[in-house]
């Protein structure tokens, strides 16, 4: 499929989920009826390398940056098994905890982390995750990282009904004061057992959603990054050190090259990013695009960046795509969360 082909079904996608679409297929009923098949037989298959077991990463990180009368900088994860960090045994090797200690160094301030995702969770969960996190008012994040909708995909719910709930989880920790960034679908594509054509349907169905993702998410003021495109080339080519033992979830190095990916976006989204690496480098083929036609472009390319940029165009709203450079991210530093006052 084409980055124009994308980018239209992508704002059909997106127009269904604001007025109430229903039933926009992705990959249309049968075949991914056939893919939902396949991934239970891969599940059935991975099965046997792990357990639902997720380590708790929550608590505070840059204990070298603690400073007398600044509080930390609150970081929340909510999503799927991905974001939780299905598939490690130690908690600093989970996306959260590679997020938090990153965000640390680069702001060199203690983070205060916290994680809400629930292995298996669909997008219809995040209304569930972000009453959780805004339960507390004075407990507000600074910034949220959700990731999902691999589950989307596989359980064949409508992408319409996805965007909707993801739109309204970003709409609401937005006017609470959060900054969010979304790691968008994952590419299905890239799990061991699925074999062809059913790997290019779940790697067309992924991308699909992707793009719608990327659409919603962007017009209620937050910022997506690619990692379909991040977790496909480079773990089919290295598929022993990406994937964990069940070949499902990501391994240690798979979540650090996530989160890699998702860090430069979070710090830009607090003002952390230097003001040089701000600026479109058309060298790296960034610019200001058709917000359709950025998300098309993004759910394609490891990393990518879309982040909104004008309200109206020729085109409709308009946003930035930037294709960051990936920054290695430092080993966990945390310590116990103190009781807040």
């Amino acid at each position: 499929m084409t980055s124009m082909s994308r980018a239209r079904v992508a704002r059909r996608i997106a127009a269904g989920a604001a007025y109430g679409g229903g039933g926009i297929g992705l990959a249309g009923a049968a075949a991914v009826g056939l893919l939902l098949a396949e991934v239970r037989l891969a599940r059935r298959h991975v099965g046997n390398g792990t357990n639902n077991h997720v380590p708790n990463a929550d608590g505070r990180y840059g204990r070298l940056y603690a400073t007398p009368g600044e509080p930390p900088l609150r970081l929340t994860l909510l999503g799927d098994s991905t974001a939780a960090g299905q598939g490690v045994h130690r908690a600093g090797q989970t996306p959260g905890a590679l997020l938090a200690s990153g965000l640390a160094a680069v702001a060199e301030r203690q983070v205060e982390f916290r994680n809400v995702a629930l292995p298996g969770a669909r997008s219809d969960d995040l209304d569930r995750q972000v009453a959780l996190v805004l339960a507390d008012p004075a407990l507000a994040p600074d910034v949220c990282v959700i990731m999902i909708g691999a589950n989307d995909v596989t359980n064949r719910m409508p992408a319409t009904r996805s965007v909707r709930h993801l739109s309204a989880a970003v709409r609401r920790l937005r006017t609470a004061g959060a900054e969010v960034v979304v790691g968008t679908c994952p590419d299905l594509g890239t799990i061991e057992p699925v074999q062809q054509p059913l790997r290019w349907l779940a790697r067309r169905a992924s991308r699909q959603l992707a793009a719608a993702q990327t659409i919603g998410a962007v017009e209620q003021g937050g910022r997506t990054v690619s990692l379909g495109d991040l977790l496909g080339p480079e773990f089919a080519a290295n598929p022993r050190e990406l994937f964990g033992p069940d070949n499902y979830h990501p391994s240690a190095e798979g979540y650090a090259t996530a989160a890699m990916a998702v860090l430069p976006t979070v710090c830009a989204a607090l003002g952390l990013w230097p003001a040089e690496e701000e600026r479109p480098d058309v060298t790296r083929r960034e610019g200001f695009l058709p917000v359709a036609r950025a998300a098309a472009e993004a759910a394609s390319e490891a990393g990518t960046e879309v982040t909104a940029a004008m309200p109206t165009g020729p085109k409709g709203p308009w946003a930035l795509l930037k294709r960051r450079r990936r920054r290695r991210v430092p080993e966990p530093d945390r310590t116990p969360v103190t009781p807040s006052p």
